[in-house]
């Protein structure tokens, strides 16, 4: 990938993360396991542009219009500014020769926004704690992002064996 400009690699690592997490998310879904709908982001992205943060209950806030949409491009802006993150953490170089450490690593670190940001924000309390059972959605979290950052690994693997 010599004659890719770096952030096009970052953005289509991070790309690449995030599609394989949602491979994993659809998984689960077909396996019976409740997943996040990525129109209460949006929702939530929506109100943050209006300058409200935080909510007792996202799923109850005023929908936004085009919120899925909304949705799912901060998820995947999300997952580029991740990579970005790793790149910076590591340097350019691994983008050539990734290893599995670092983006694993990074992975696991980013289950911080959710867990810290994202779920207070929305209701559900830091470590979904006013959530049903959040030992299980911490744990479910953790696992989510930690595939996630397979994904860096196998998106910058990918692209590095392509070499555009």
């Amino acid at each position: 990938m010599d004659n890719l400009p770096d952030i096009f690699r970052i953005a289509f690592i991070g790309f690449g993360a995030t599609a394989v997490m949602d491979v994993w998310l659809k998984l689960l879904k077909r396996m019976g396991v409740a997943t996040q709908s990525f129109g209460l982001i949006g929702r939530w992205v929506g109100h943050l542009l209006r300058g409200q943060v935080a909510h007792q209950a996202i799923s109850k806030a005023e929908p936004i219009p085009g919120e899925l949409a909304w949705g799912w491009l901060t998820h995947y802006a999300v997952g580029a500014a991740f990579a970005a993150l790793l790149v910076m953490a590591v340097g350019p170089a691994w983008m050539l020769s990734p290893t599995l450490p670092p983006a694993l690593a990074v992975g696991v670190l980013t289950v911080a926004a959710p867990l810290l940001v994202m779920q207070p924000a929305m209701g559900a309390g830091f470590f979904a704690s006013k959530t049903p059972a959040p030992l299980k959605s911490c744990i479910r979290s953790l696992l989510n992002h930690s595939i996630f950052g397979v994904g860096l690994y196998l998106a910058a693997s990918l692209i590095a064996l392509v070499q555009f």
